[in-house]
């Protein structure tokens, strides 16, 4: 694939350079960087057209939400000359600086990727039209639209003395006018605020799919909205502000606190005032001086603000245009047992790959604790459920049904703290005891917890993600879930449980690592394992599988490893502060990342325990953490080693093999912060179709061979 002239300017072709220190990439312009390579997926002609304008409209959300939290965040710092340095020993002030100009620029590659698509879906029969190109038949029929379903909404303001300049919520669109009335050419400047109600899109009426943006159809009527007056100039801005909430300690009530927070994100400083080009210079500085104020990021964004809100088109009947269908498979093992989910544990350990494999399986293993009268207590992390109730109502029919149900709700799951507190109340109203757990902590661990009575004895059945309880994110994250009745790991379930609800620290875990009060410790002895083996002669080999590598201590320590000749293979689908391929601090270390179909989000590390992996006796261990500051000191998360010897292979020869030598949709990280796309040579391989086509982990199919193995590492090593 061509890379786009607009493209070719890496974020690290000086950026990082300049700002990175000899140790550590910066975690927000790695964060850039991670967001550009979404953005060239828009690129790959090798995707389908409407799911090039999904990568897009991925690449402006994700962005969006960078400035209100990480952005803020710094802003926060700015604001209040904290002097805190990053890890590559910069202070926010000096931080803002380059990733202001890359966001810039990142912006400009979005509207350039934009006006490039437009042009692609003209050509297949899609049209995004400007407000002057309506035909006149369509006009007929947008104006009618106008009339009965948008005039009625709208309520211009008056900006004069006597109208003071009103307030614009996060993410808020409006177009601003300079008019002159037609009688006294007396002139008049007048807002329009969009409400968030509003569709974005209208889709014109016809067979033709044809859209025009809520804006444009505001300019193309102002003649309806202000009657009598004539338009001057017009333009459209957005605002976008601090979105974070901050824990106050003293918080008697936390319910009421996050219900009222949300509603004050809701008013936060102004982070980023985004223009649309072309504004007059009249009105331009009218909003800089309104919404600007000193600490604003102002920026004029091109001519389409608020490219997230391009998904709207992705709703086209055009199969044609997007990837082919997938219907996840459910687990045979499950099947054997003939549906038995308790049966099918019990017989065995058992791995599943959403959404190569269903989510339906862990819904169904809660229904049927639900329903089932041998059991007697549910215990359940809720982090992002998202809006689909299917968990939730398992949860309630069990508390119906008399069972004990105990329901851990993350009120801080950025985002999605209203949907939770919703969930929260519900689940209240059912009997459900719900738990918030740490005021300072976050509960990040996703894991289910079912007690059984089976003749006199109970038994405990236990289900640890990688990912959320989220329905739908399951269909489009790789992410891994284990089902297990191993009576050691249901004691350490308990214990974790009984951490999060009553504050009862564990003192004698068996399998799980934990944070914030081990689970950093726990992985640093893994890694001193592998240098005393490389020490010793023996092979020292460390693969690990994660979205984000940003805590300082472990880069330490994987540095320290690799120039005691441990081989460090890592798969970062995001932020990278790890410098690899440093001579004399990080030879020994490869970086990659994978892009493609489905969002890589499951924790996988594996330690070679003194063979070249993969092997038999290797460690490997499942996580719902990934290797970041807060997910080891500010979270409650857990990593748990996997030693059913079927299991483990699934894990290590499959999914992390499959990982590594993936070559049609992943980058390398260079020592200089560039990413560069791997080229598949005569030998392609691309996971994510692997996965689809191979069903190897619900036992069913022929996995990769270790065959491979050599290979990659020869060619690794080579390269």
């Amino acid at each position: 694939m061509t890379r786009p002239a607009h493209l070719r300017l890496s974020l690290a072709d000086d950026t990082f350079a300049a700002q990175g220190s000899d140790r550590y990439f910066n975690r927000e312009l790695s964060w850039l960087a991670f967001n550009r390579r979404v953005l060239e997926e828009a690129c790959n002609e090798a995707h389908p057209l409407l799911e090039r304008l999904r990568f897009l409209s991925i690449s402006g959300s994700n962005l969006d939400e960078f400035f209100m939290v990480r952005v803020a965040g710094l802003k926060g710092q700015q604001v209040q000359e904290v002097e805190r340095r990053s890890a590559d020993g910069l202070t926010a002030a000096q931080q803002l600086v380059p990733i202001i100009a890359e966001a810039d620029a990142l912006m400009a590659s979005q509207q350039a990727v934009w006006g490039d698509l437009r042009v692609l879906l003209d050509e297949a029969g899609i049209f995004v039209l400007r407000r002057d190109e309506v035909d006149e038949a369509a006009s007929d029929w947008l104006e009618t639209h106008f009339r009965e379903q948008i005039f009625p909404i709208l309520t211009p303001q008056a900006l004069d003395p006597s109208h003071p300049f009103p307030f614009i919520p996060n993410k808020g669109l409006s177009v601003i006018f300079d008019l002159v009335r037609i009688s006294d050419r007396e002139p008049v400047r007048e807002l329009v605020m969009i409400p968030a109600s509003t569709p974005r899109f209208i889709r014109l009426a016809g067979d033709t799919p044809r859209y025009i943006s809520i804006e444009a159809v505001l300019k193309r009527f102002a003649r309806l909205l202000f009657p009598g007056y004539e338009v001057q100039s017009a333009g459209t801005f957005r605002v976008l502000r601090d979105s974070d909430i901050e824990i106050d300690e003293e918080a008697e009530d936390l319910v009421r606190y996050f219900a009222n927070a949300i509603k004050r994100r809701r008013r936060g400083r102004v982070i980023r005032l985004e223009l649309e080009t072309g504004l007059s210079d009249a009105l331009a500085n009218v909003l800089r001086d309104e919404l600007g104020g000193a600490d604003a990021i102002i920026t004029e964004s091109g001519n389409l603000l608020g490219i997230g809100d391009l998904d709207a088109v992705l709703e086209e009947d055009r199969p044609d245009l997007k990837f082919q269908p997938y219907v996840p498979r459910f687990p045979e093992r499950i099947r054997e047992f003939g549906g038995d989910c308790f049966a099918a544990i019990r017989s065995k350990d058992i791995i599943v790959q959403h959404p190569y494999e269903t989510f339906d399986v862990v819904i169904e293993f809660l229904k049927q604790a639900a329903a089932d009268p041998d059991v007697i207590a549910i215990k359940q992390t809720l982090y992002r459920a998202g809006k689909q109730p299917a968990i939730i109502n398992a949860l309630i029919a069990a508390a119906e049904a008399g069972k004990s149900v105990t329901a851990v709700v993350e009120l801080r799951a950025r985002f999605d703290e209203e949907q939770n507190l919703y969930w929260a109340a519900a689940l209240e109203r059912a009997g459900v005891q719900v738990v918030y757990g740490f005021l300072d902590w976050k509960t990040h661990a996703k894991v289910s917890m079912v007690v059984r009575r089976e003749g006199s004895q109970f038994r405990t059945y236990c289900h640890f993600g990688t990912g959320n309880y989220h329905p739908v994110t399951a269909r489009i994250y790789t992410d891994l879930s284990f089902f297990t009745a191993d009576p050691r790991i249901g004691r350490d379930a308990a214990q974790m449980f009984n951490y999060v609800t009553g504050y009862v620290e564990p003192t004698d875990i068996a399998k799980l690592s934990l944070s914030p009060q081990h689970l950093r410790a726990k992985l640093m002895t893994l890694i001193d394992a592998e240098i005393a083996n490389a020490r010793a002669g023996r092979c020292g080999m460390v693969w690990a599988k994660m979205n984000s590598l940003v805590d300082p201590a472990i880069i330490e320590k994987l540095y320290e490893a690799s120039s005691a000749g441990v081989e460090v293979e890592l798969i970062i689908r995001g932020i990278c502060c790890l410098r690899p391929g440093v001579p004399g601090v990080s030879d020994n270390i490869r970086v990659k990342s994978v892009i493609g179909r489905f969002l890589e989000h499951s924790r996988v590390f594996a330690f070679g325990n003194g063979s070249a992996l993969p092997n038999d006796g290797a460690k490997v261990f499942i996580s719902s953490a990934d290797w970041m500051p807060r997910n080891f000191d500010m979270r409650v998360e857990y990593m748990l080693p996997i030693e059913n010897p079927t299991v483990h292979d699934q894990v290590l020869d499959q999914v992390m093999v499959a990982n590594l030598l993936d070559n049609e949709q992943s980058w390398e990280l260079e020592p200089d912060g560039r990413y560069v796309r791997e080229e598949p040579g005569d030998k392609p391989f691309n996971l994510h179709r692997y996965f689809m086509i191979n069903p190897s982990l619900s036992g069913r199919g022929a996995a990769l061979t270790r065959d491979a193995v050599p290979t990659l590492s020869l060619r690794r090593r080579k390269s």
